[in-house]
């Protein structure tokens, strides 16, 4: 069975909408919510004129602008509001090189919202520079939060052969990446609810991760990293992934790190973990301030800056070959 076979009639009616987006030319290259919402405010940012409006900078609409079938898709997919006459999509779509991925419109306030942004355009080509970079056969992969899908489409494209696990405790996530795996034709993706890799069994050639790295007063799935400035899912992530790998196996993870007092607290409590043989690790920053409007939020008081840094962990040493065994008390 096919993406396409699996997917319900309103996930099918996303499905068309997106094949007729690309089938327009349709392109989009969605920016940080800031910038978006500064684009919005202006005097023509009020009102969409064209389709590139409606899913792009997600505005709402008149009756009328969209052709009949791409209201009707919209409305077959429970993802059009009506209000005081005009029309608003919940979904966007949004381009990475020749693909497209629908995810959730803005603004991201639902507590489910399915994020993308220019911290996908940066996981992706870290994706991408690794598997250039390493030929080692990949059996199976997974792309852990998968969000819209992402890191695990750009995985079964580069390597066909591959068995790929998307994982996410978010339903909508799972949603958007079905269809998304569907409209870029990958038939070896396999999509599944997983907390980490608590719900999935066996070891992986590649493990990769975008979490969420903020400390979200809402506690938003897609935007909540736990702990004191967001940085506990991705150190739950590292403790998961270590031993999940296979004899040469790697962990890709892109994460965001909050800066106090010009030290890296991420790093410091990495370090004790990744000091084994087993483990050969690079870690560095891919860029040294994002999100600078967080900092003036509640608990970011001593954050100098929000760096996004790339850990790549591979197996290494003793364990090539053999069997690593966790730790006790080991996730």
């Amino acid at each position: 069975m096919n993406q396409e076979e699996r997917l319900g009639a309103a996930d099918l009616a996303l499905l068309q909408l997106g094949r007729r987006l690309q089938a327009d030319g349709y392109r989009f290259i969605t920016p940080t919510p800031l910038t978006h919402q500064r684009v919005n405010d202006r005097a023509c940012g009020q009102s969409a004129r064209t389709v590139r409006e409606v899913f792009g900078w997600s505005r709402s609409f008149e009756p009328g602008l969209l052709s009949a079938d791409e209201q009707r898709q919209l409305q077959q997919a429970g993802v059009l509001e009506e209000s005081n006459g005009r029309l608003k999509s919940h979904v966007r779509w949004s381009s990475l090189d020749d693909l497209l991925f629908v995810h959730s419109g803005f603004p991201t306030d639902a507590a489910d919202a399915v994020f993308f942004g220019p911290d996908t355009y940066r996981f992706a080509q870290l994706i991408h520079a690794h598997l250039q970079q390493n030929f080692a056969p990949i059996r199976r992969a997974v792309d852990i939060g998968c969000g819209a899908g992402v890191g695990a489409i750009v995985i079964a494209r580069a390597r066909r052969e591959a068995q790929v696990l998307a994982v996410d405790i978010n339903p909508a996530a799972l949603r958007l990446t079905a269809v998304n795996a569907a409209l870029a034709e990958v038939a070896n993706v396999c999509i599944e609810a997983s907390d980490v890799l608590q719900d999935v069994d066996g070891n992986f050639d590649l493990i990769v991760a975008n979490p969420p790295y903020m400390a979200d007063p809402a506690e938003r799935a897609y935007r909540h990293g736990g702990g004191a400035l967001g940085e506990q899912l991705s150190l739950r992530i590292v403790e998961q992934a270590l031993y999940r790998l296979a004899p040469g196996g790697s962990l890709v993870l892109y994460t965001g790190v909050a800066m106090i007092d010009g030290c890296d607290p991420f790093l410091a409590a990495l370090a004790p973990r990744l000091e084994s043989p087993l483990f050969a690790w690079t870690y560095r920053e891919l860029d040294p301030d994002v999100f600078g409007e967080e900092l003036l939020t509640q608990g970011y008081q001593r954050v100098e800056r929000i760096a996004v840094v790339a850990l790549i962990v591979t197996r290494i040493g003793p364990g090539i070959g053999g069997i690593v065994s966790s730790p006790a008390g080991a996730p």
